[in-house]
């Protein structure tokens, strides 16, 4: 027998950061989180169960995947085979519409689609909560690809406990991020292997410390949409991450030259007068939140500044989707 399904998720920004698991084979958070979803920044995946098959396969922007890529595929296709009680292999087609591995949250979008796509197929229907928590086991931040706009994850305590859910539609803000794309490359050190060393940080406790009382601002700022006070709380997170990164053994250095001259240029255009702010996930790019009436200046500033090689923007998005 063979059943498909096709979803497609989105990536995510968030403004307050996920770096380091309590549980890392559950990925339990070390700390809750507060993303955006992206919309046009998408994972599309095909998940084909067929009792003929002996073994899982995956075809990842049309290249057939061997080694680490697959593994991680089929551990969690055997999480999903688990719960769906079926013992089928699968084959995976997935494509990302934007580069992957840089900073730009392609393993979220990607398990959060395939945990959807894999559901669908298998002939089971989900609540939105288990489907946060079962793609959290894929990629921690795919959690926050699952539901809809403005996406809290919170910590938990167990698998159960530890889902995302919206709080606020993608219209509740008419934000924009702006991303400037410094670096394509897939980078050195992804981030399931940085959250592991996070705890090597001597800064870390501090960070995980105060990350609620980060959290309750930056949800404050969301509720009354006031930018200031969210490009203080976004700004300073996202420093503390990585801060953490450079001084975990080993150290982690996503940053080059262009990333911080983009930091810099944020901060001098905020200090003018302009909505702005960046946040950084686990690479060089640097994600400019910023409101939509002043987004064409800011993309009009960011493509002047040398090194910077491609701006792309994306607007708040919906929730993970069958598709086909």
């Amino acid at each position: 027998m063979t059943t498909s399904a096709t979803a497609r998720a989105f990536a995510n920004i968030a403004f307050i950061k996920y770096w380091g698991n309590r549980d890392d084979e559950l990925r339990l958070p070390a700390n809750p989180s507060l993303s955006m979803n992206l919309d046009g920044l998408y994972a599309q995946t095909r998940v084909i169960w067929d009792d003929n098959l002996t073994d899982d396969s995956l075809i990842l922007n049309d290249e057939p995947q061997r080694g680490k890529a697959l593994e991680r595929v089929s551990r969690h296709l055997d999480i999903m085979r688990q719960r769906l009680c079926i013992q089928s292999r699968a084959q995976v087609i997935s494509h990302n519409n934007f580069p992957m591995g840089a900073g730009i949250a392609s393993s979220a979008a990607a398990f959060a689609a395939l945990t959807l796509a894999a559901a669908q197929a298998g002939g089971v229907s989900l609540e939105e909560r288990e489907l946060s928590a079962l793609a959290r086991r894929g990629s921690g931040s795919a959690a926050r690809s699952i539901p809809s706009g403005f996406v809290v994850w919170h910590q938990g305590h167990d698998h159960e406990s530890s889902y995302a859910e919206s709080v606020a539609a993608p219209d509740h803000w008419d934000l924009v991020d702006v991303i400037a794309i410094i670096s394509a490359a897939h980078k050195a050190t992804g981030s399931e292997d940085g959250h592991k060393t996070a705890a090597t940080s001597d800064l870390q406790v501090a960070r995980v410390h105060g990350a609620q009382s980060r959290l309750e601002t930056c949800l404050e700022a969301l509720r009354t949409r006031d930018f200031p006070l969210l490009a203080q709380v976004v700004e300073h997170d996202s420093n503390l991450m990585h801060a953490v990164m450079m001084t975990s053994r080993p150290p982690l250095f996503y940053w080059l030259p262009t990333t911080l001259a983009v930091m810099q240029a944020v901060r001098q255009w905020r200090a003018e007068g302009l909505n702005i702010c960046y946040t950084l996930d686990a690479g060089p790019n640097v994600h400019c939140l910023c409101l939509s009436a002043e987004a064409p200046i800011i993309q009009e500033r960011l493509s002047s500044i040398p090194g910077v090689r491609q701006i792309v923007s994306a607007k708040p998005g919906g929730a993970a989707k069958i598709i086909a």
